[in-house]
């Protein structure tokens, strides 16, 4: 048996914990480490790909937020990764090795449920972009191409440059930035 997109998305979703393929692997009673590494080596979901499957189960609120964030995957004891990246990490309260990840959610607070709807892989040596960049493009998908209504846009106050504030203002978007663990600057 092999493991399928289905069953690595529902063990993603599901652990909050540790999400590698070794865990996966030892927590699922068909599939081992190789079925599965040969499993993530095949197959690349894009963000596209991802929002179709979740465009059909979001719950939409005209006073739903837009919270963008970003998150690093802990890989300190990787040695032939190629996104991994030394950076700054929020859980871990410094710089770690690890694979950055910018996350885009929308969250309905009248039902309580929320989903992550877009993500960019933080790879500045491939696509000479900056998280900042992946959020401009973000918001800018989440309104012309998913047409989403939101109320608000919340994100960390180290996002509050003044290129993406009048970037979203010129939306005529209501937007908070949240005090943050301090960023080196260029992230």
């Amino acid at each position: 048996m092999k493991p399928t997109r289905r069953d690595y998305c529902q063990f993603t979703l599901s652990s909050h914990i540790n999400y590698t393929q070794t865990y996966f692997a030892d927590h699922h009673p068909y599939f081992s480490h190789d079925a599965s590494n040969r499993y993530l080596q095949d197959d690349n979901v894009t963000p596209a790909e991802f929002w179709n499957s979740v465009k059909d189960v979001i719950e939409y609120d005209d006073n739903a937020y837009l919270i963008f964030g970003c998150s690093v995957l802990d890989k300190n004891h990787a040695h032939k990764i190629d996104l991994v990246r030394l950076q700054y990490s929020g859980n871990a309260h410094r710089l770690i090795k690890g694979i950055g990840v910018v996350n885009c959610l929308y969250v309905n607070l009248r039902m309580g449920h929320y989903w992550v709807i877009d993500w960019r892989v933080y790879a500045p040596d491939e696509d000479h972009k900056t998280k900042l960049a992946h959020t401009k493009e973000m918001f800018d998908n989440a309104i012309h191409s998913k047409k989403l209504r939101f109320r608000t846009v919340l994100m960390d106050s180290w996002y509050a440059t003044k290129e993406l504030m009048k970037h979203i203002h010129a939306s005529d978007e209501i937007f908070y930035c949240l005090p943050a663990q301090e960023q080196p600057q260029g992230q």
